[in-house]
């Protein structure tokens, strides 16, 4: 088994981090393009989605619906708590953003908890349909407490930014940075988590459910912290997308939001750990070139998916590293 935090390989990952931190802060500078700025910002915001339900779909092979329930609620989350009177009575002041994000993953968590304890008992499509229906839940409840969070119109009105330890969010490099920071930090642990005893013992339960409860593991437990962990980090990603687009907004709960990350996932790739952020960056790519060039959107993913799928078979990342081994092995088999 390896270890949660193996020197060797924690220590790699970190610097790939780093580097990979440092090198976007330098396209920041390098490609002056705020489009460019925006599109790295959502990359990341989605892969941070698109990773957490990869958690639930290729390492535990569960299939969720519903999703975006937990974006919507980190969404809904930080952007109640900035527009609402606490900061003031209890004198937040500067750290009032970084308690809104701590309080976004903190209600998703819970949110998960008790969505996942009922969701995990179910298997197969039943599990599927069971988390789509509290999505829907979660959906209506938004559209019905219209004095709370707007109802169809969202929250509007922005919400304050004050700056926090020298960093304003409302500048936007400040908030490039930020914003990249803490998905990568967040990628980083989720990393070392899927390669610890936990995280193969997901991978366990999904190949065969009776083997490690007969090692002892409590597959029940195993899933519902999965399930707990991926509606958190969900969270985070909605609340990030808060500070980016300045509101929450209904459509964030509703099924169609959910499809996303199962998108990326397939474009990406759900056998490969960065695959989800491969698949969010292709779907980015995707939005932007397309809604720039034409109003047949749906058509053109469709097609796009289905050529990942009846071409590739499997996610691009998933295919390079395939190509990648077969081609490292077929040159050590001719040395």
């Amino acid at each position: 088994m390896i270890s949660f935090l193996k020197k060797d390989s924690f220590s790699r990952d970190a610097c790939l981090a780093l580097l990979s931190w440092v090198f976007l802060i330098v396209v920041f500078f390098i490609i002056p393009d705020p489009g460019v700025h925006d599109i790295i910002q959502k990359v990341f915001i989605l892969g941070l989605f698109a990773l957490s339900l990869n958690i639930l779909i290729g390492y535990l092979g569960l299939i969720a619906f519903g999703h975006a329930a937990f974006f919507a609620a980190g969404a809904y989350t930080l952007g109640l708590f900035l527009q609402s009177d606490f900061i003031k009575i209890y004198n937040f002041g500067s750290f009032s953003i970084p308690v809104a994000i701590l309080l976004s993953i903190l209600v998703s968590g819970v949110l998960a908890t008790f969505i996942g304890a009922i969701c995990i008992r179910l298997k197969d499509i039943y599990f599927s349909f069971l988390t789509l229906a509290f999505q829907m839940v979660i959906y209506s409840i938004i559209l019905a407490l219209v004095d709370i969070t707007g109802g169809d119109q969202g929250l509007m009105g922005g919400f304050p930014k004050p700056p926090f330890l020298g960093i304003d969010l409302s500048k936007p490099f400040d908030f490039y940075a930020f914003t990249i920071f803490i998905s990568i930090l967040v990628i980083l642990v989720l990393r070392q988590l899927i390669e610890s005893p936990f995280g193969y013992g997901l991978r366990m339960i999904r190949d065969n459910a009776e083997r490690p409860a007969a090692l002892g593991f409590n597959n029940q437990n195993h899933k519902l912290i999965a399930f707990i962990i991926a509606g958190s980090i969900a969270g985070l990603a909605g609340s990030l997308q808060a500070l980016l687009d300045v509101g929450a907004y209904p459509e964030w709960a509703f099924w169609a939001k959910s499809a996303e990350p199962l998108f990326m996932i397939l474009l990406g790739g759900m056998n490969t750990f960065l695959g989800p952020l491969m698949g969010a960056l292709i779907f980015e790519i995707l939005n932007d070139f397309v809604t720039a060039n034409t109003k047949y959107y749906g058509l053109v993913l469709g097609l796009v998916i289905l050529s990942f799928v009846l071409g590739l078979k499997q996610g691009l990342l998933d295919w390079m590293v395939i190509k990648f081994k077969e081609s490292r092995n077929k040159n050590a088999q001719n040395k």
